[in-house]
């Protein structure tokens, strides 16, 4: 059993004033870096708004040391890592994931993009475009203007009520006034007093700490600078409530808050979201008050607190009732202090969820106290909170605490031989169908289980493959809807699931910590098998930005019209069934195949091959109500030969940062623009995708032909050493030994999908070191032409010839 990651951080505070946080983590197969800049869109001065995140863009655009083709995203995409960063009220964070041999060259783009920035009015002027464009989409979403509209019930004079997005009327780059308060911003904040660093990673504390003072090195040395006060949340008040049609919102304002408030608030929220028996959102189902309720924090910051209860009601007529079940719950739950049972669940999930959490996350969450226990002090000032909410001694309602996670105990002894779940010995006589089928199943089981990944670990993964032959449409949705409390119980438990719809194929998958997958599989599986009847239509869920819509839409599609549905009665008789098992132990082998008992349908059968659209060129509309247009290219590899597949992702590799280069920089299309390498049922295919304020879908699609149309040539300017470099990069990225178990199980369940067998999978990182520039230049012109096909999905219509319109 591999050693478990330590509960908490190594912290200090180097000679420059750079606070550091460093986690040893030796499960990682990748490290991350997390950078925390205490000053945020509240900071800048108020005749400029925006100027935070204005800056931010900035920092990636290039220094003189790396420019722009070189710097940190470049850098990062080019190693398969990922990279990012955010803006909030009163701080910026920057961020980004490598693997271990890359992660100290991160850092060092890191450390000079924020010393060193180059801020030229050249730049500026076409990053504020870009900016612009992020502006128009956050105006027009209607989700975005619901959240801001939250703080209506504020104090005016609070920064929370103020304009802070940003645009090139607030922005005014040729001002000399703007530039200066620009330089001031950066010099003020942008040093080492003013900056936190989180390094996660499977290198030793001692390692860390190396790189972190390298990287403290290039900082400008610095105290922490006072970020201005503010003034009360409310001035008259503590609460407010917002009305919007199916919808109720309750706002908290709480102040003079301990340290502690953030672990205790995140304790409370996590109780206030338990959809288990007994509790506020059980009740006000069972009232038919409402169907989901959601609890948030909004805001916090110097004690102040935003406290956001989101409620998806039947009736406006209903709200005060609504209200006092809240305020009712508050107070029951105040007399429960000091919660012994509920903390020692939530220490526990806190635990299963450092287990399974790759180096993002952990550092994410050290960053946010997300990995935080209760403690005592947090107790108290949990109570202080439940003080400020008006939660009194006294309650009316039978309210009770929920039921343990059952995934969160110890496995429980196996049942008697021949006894189904549930049964007992007074039914040992009886012989049913289930049993048969059972017996049945073991004789002829078609799940497959890999040895192409160490067993030792502590995690794991299960694939199950539906075939059906007469799906009823939206069946998948209320299916999928009934697995939500199993899902919740999973997640806290360390397994995620997936239940996805294909058309004619449904795929279930479950990834995460070993201990608890059997019980969970089993569990849904008998949900699926019973719940049919049942099974009722899930709640509406909030509408998505265009290029997410087409994402989901995606996998789907790339099924062809042989996966449409029917209002057709379904049954699980006549469904066909098959999966893969990933880095599993024996034992945990063995009580799998006892829940396996429980998979509804007939075990083994064929399975159609994904049709091939070789040559061809196929649109997809799918409409959206934002302003924004949004479109997806995905362009499959002409085979699923190996050869094929390792030239494809290394042309994806390549040609990543030239795309975004020339649709974001250059052409200031919008912000969402990104390239790479994908997988659909078992296809490796490259994806481009654009979302956009100002062009259509035909005008995107034109500029994506010139970028592929120019391909070749931009391949000819990549030099030698830098071609050898990335193809380097991706071979030792394609280990499956070096990737984090859910990557790599992806994978494996991908290429049995294309009929691989896992000893190909291994021979991938050697075909891609085998790759000549000729072999990616043959590659980039099947790409141009459409070999393996072209598959478009939009938010405009079909253009006409050569594309054809799909359903």
């Amino acid at each position: 059993m591999p050693a478990l990651n330590h509960p908490h951080p190594h912290t200090e505070t180097l000679a420059n004033g750079l606070r550091i946080s460093l986690r040893h983590a030796p499960s990682l197969k990748r490290c991350a870096a997390f950078l925390r800049v205490a000053a945020g869109s509240h900071d800048v001065p108020l005749a400029w708004p925006g100027l935070a995140h204005f800056l931010e863009h900035l920092l990636f655009l290039g220094t003189e040391r790396f420019p722009a083709d070189q710097a940190l995203m470049a850098y990062v995409q080019a190693q398969g890592g990922q990279v990012n960063a955010s803006t909030r009220e009163r701080h910026t964070d920057f961020f980004f994931e490598l693997p271990p041999a890359s992660f100290n060259a991160g850092l060092e783009r890191l450390s000079d993009m924020l010393a060193h920035p180059r801020m030229n009015q050249h730049d500026q002027q076409r990053e504020i475009e870009v900016l612009h464009a992020e502006f128009i989409a956050w105006s027009q979403d209607a989700a975005a203007q619901q959240a801001q509209a939250l703080f209506d019930g504020l104090s005016s004079a609070h920064p929370l009520r103020g304009f802070h997005a940003g645009n090139r009327e607030t922005l005014p780059v040729a001002n000399a006034a703007f530039q200066q308060a620009l330089a001031d911003f950066h010099q003020r904040f942008y040093q080492a007093g003013h900056m936190t660093l989180y390094l996660v990673g499977p290198q030793a504390l001692e390692e860390l700490h190396a790189l972190a003072k390298s990287f403290a090195d290039v900082l400008r040395v610095g105290q922490p600078q006072p970020q201005a006060a503010t003034v009360r949340l409310m001035a008259h008040g503590s609460r407010y409530r917002q009305v919007h049609p199916q919808r109720l919102d309750l706002l908290h304002a709480l102040e003079d808050l301990s340290d502690h408030s953030a672990q205790a608030l995140g304790f409370l929220c996590h109780w206030l979201n338990n959809g288990k028996p007994g509790g506020l959102s059980d009740r006000l189902r069972e009232l038919n008050l409402a169907d989901t309720l959601k609890a948030s924090v909004l805001y916090q910051f110097a004690g102040q607190a935003l406290l956001h209860i989101a409620i998806q009601r039947k009736s406006d007529e209903q709200d005060e009732a609504i209200a006092q079940h809240v305020a009712d719950w508050l107070s029951f739950f105040s007399t429960q202090a000091p919660w012994s049972g509920l903390r020692e669940e939530y220490a526990a999930l806190r635990q299963r969820r450092q287990q399974v959490s790759g180096a993002l996350q952990l550092v994410r969450g050290d960053a946010d106290y997300a990995c935080e226990p209760l403690t005592e002090q947090a107790v108290l000032a949990l109570q202080q909170i439940l003080g400020q909410l008006g939660a009194a001694d006294q309650f009316s309602a039978a309210w009770q605490l929920p039921a343990p996670n059952p995934f969160l105990q110890p496995a429980n002894a196996e049942p008697s031989a021949g006894l189904i779940r549930g049964q007992t010995s007074a039914h040992r006589g009886l012989r049913t169908f289930a049993q048969d089928r059972t017996r049945g199943r073991r004789e002829r089981s078609p799940m497959q289980f890999s040895r192409a990944l160490p067993e030792s670990g502590e995690q794991g993964a299960v694939y199950l493959r539906w075939q059906l032959t007469r799906p009823e449409a939206r069946l998948h949705g209320r299916l999928d809807h009934t697995l939500s409390d199993i899902r919740d119980d999973a997640r806290q438990a360390g397994v995620e699931i997936r239940f996805s719809e294909y058309g004619s194929q449904w795929l279930l998958k479950l990834v995460g910590l070993q201990q608890p997958l059997p019980v969970i599989l089993e569990q849904v599986l008998q949900r699926l098998g019973t719940s049919i009847a049942s099974a009722v239509e899930p709640p509406a869920t909030p509408a998505l930005i265009p290029i997410r819509q087409l994402l989901n839409a995606l996998p789907a599609a790339c099924m062809g019209p042989e996966g449409s549905l029917t209002d057709a009665a379904f049954a699980w008789d006549s469904a066909h069934w098959d999966g893969l098992a990933i880095g599993l132990s024996p034992g945990t082998h063995t009580a799998l195949t006892r829940a396996l008992s429980r998979a509804p349908g007939i075990p083994g059968g064929e399975f159609p091959p994904v049709p091939t659209i070789n040559g061809q060129r196929l649109w997809h509309h799918l409409p959206s109500d934002s302003s924004d247009q949004a479109l997806l290219l995905f362009c499959p590899a002409p085979s699923l030969d190996l050869v094929d597949e390792a030239a494809w992702r290394l042309l994806a590799s390549l040609c990543q940062t030239p795309f975004y280069q020339r649709l974001r920089v250059e052409l200031q299309l919008g912000y969402a623009v990104f390239s790479g390498v994908r997988q659909y049922h078992g296809q490796t295919g490259l994806l481009f995708g654009v979302q956009s304020p100002s062009a259509d879908t035909t005008a995107l699609m034109a500029h994506v032909e010139d970028f592929l149309l120019q391909l070749p040539a931009v391949l000819l300017t990549i030099d030698a050493r830098t071609f050898d470099q990335q193809r380097h990069a991706l071979a030792e990225h394609m280990q499956l030994s070096e990737q984090p178990l859910p990557e790599a199980a992806e994978r494996l369940w991908q290429g049995k999908w294309a009929g691989h067998s896992s000893d190909e999978l291994v021979r991938l990182p050697a075909a891609i070191e085998a790759l000549d520039a000729y072999a990616v230049q043959r590659a980039a012109r099947q790409l141009l032409e459409g070999t393996g096909g072209w598959r478009c999905l939009a938010s405009g219509a079909c253009p006409g010839a050569p594309w054809r319109a799909q359903e």
